[in-house]
């Protein structure tokens, strides 16, 4: 991928994602998580721009956070399955992809702003 950045609650500074990966052109983000045999703790992979995803060809499940121009939260999906596809709402601009489990861990909820930090 081509960069990494930490990602944290901006009012808080909670980590989200230690290790995020950016998949910022369109080969990186149609290949995503596909190689992947698992992320691990505070690892990620956002997507940007995009606003769906889908788990098709992945061998795990993960999390999904659709964020706005803004990396505020628009909604959270859960445990997502392979063979799945997520559409975010209305105004979605990047998609954070986390290990299923990692957005409850971290206390993500619709509406945080999310910082991203260069690493």
């Amino acid at each position: 991928m081509a960069s990494r950045v930490r990602i944290e609650i901006a009012a808080t500074g909670r980590p989200v994602a230690g290790e995020a990966w950016t998949a910022a052109n369109a080969w990186e983000r149609m290949v995503g998580l596909l190689a992947t045999e698992r992320l691990g703790p505070g690892q990620g992979l956002l997507l940007a721009p995009c606003g769906s995803v889908h788990t098709f060809g992945m061998r795990f499940s993960i999390d999904i956070l659709f964020l706005d121009r803004q990396n505020r939260v628009l909604a959270v999906a859960r445990d997502v399955g392979p063979c799945r596809v997520r559409v975010g709402p209305r105004g979605a601009r990047s998609v954070l992809e986390l290990a299923a489990g990692a957005a409850s861990a971290a206390g993500v909820r619709e509406g945080d702003a999310l910082r991203l930090v260069p690493r």
